[in-house]
C-alpha cells in the first residue's frame, strides 16, 4: 500500500511519505477496533477522533487525517482495491495527496465475523 501512495504521489510532484512508528500504531489499532467492534467509522468505539489516537501513540501533530475502507476481498489485491477507491473518492485522494501531510501510518485487520471482513486504515499527519 505504501509504494503505491508514495508512487502516485511522486508522479504528482510530491514528496512520497515518511512511515511513522506512531501513526502505524494508531492506524492499526483503529483497523482492529473496527474490525473486532463491527463497525466502519472514523470515529472509535471509545469516541475517539483520529487526532485523539495519534496523541495516544505520542505523536504531536499540526495537520492530521485518516482514509478508512472496508472489504469482504482477503486477496492480495485487496490494498489495491482500498487504493484505488480512496483515489476515485475526491476527499480520500486529496488526503493521498495532501502537501500538508509529510507521514503516514497505514494499519489492515481482518475478523470473519464483521460485517466487511478486511478493515484498512491511513493516517497522514504533519509533526
Amino acid at each position: 500500500m505504501l509504494g503505491l501512495i508514495n508512487q502516485e504521489r511522486t508522479n504528482q510532484g510530491l514528496a512520497p511519505y515518511s512511515l511513522q512508528a506512531p501513526l502505524q500504531a494508531a492506524a492499526r489499532l483503529h483497523s482492529t477496533d473496527m474490525a473486532c467492534n463491527d463497525f466502519l467509522s472514523h470515529t472509535g468505539s471509545d469516541g475517539s477522533t483520529v487526532r485523539d489516537r495519534i496523541e495516544r501513540q505520542g505523536y504531536s501533530w499540526s495537520w492530521a487525517g485518516e482514509n478508512i475502507f472496508a472489504t469482504g476481498d482477503t486477496s492480495s489485491n485487496a490494498p489495491q482495491r482500498a487504493f484505488t477507491w480512496w483515489m476515485n473518492s475526491a476527499p480520500h485522494r486529496a488526503n493521498l495527496l495532501s502537501p500538508n501531510y509529510t507521514d503516514i501510518g497505514l494499519g489492515y485487520a481482518y475478523s470473519a465475523d464483521s460485517s466487511y471482513g478486511g478493515y484498512f486504515t491511513a493516517v497522514f499527519a504533519r509533526p
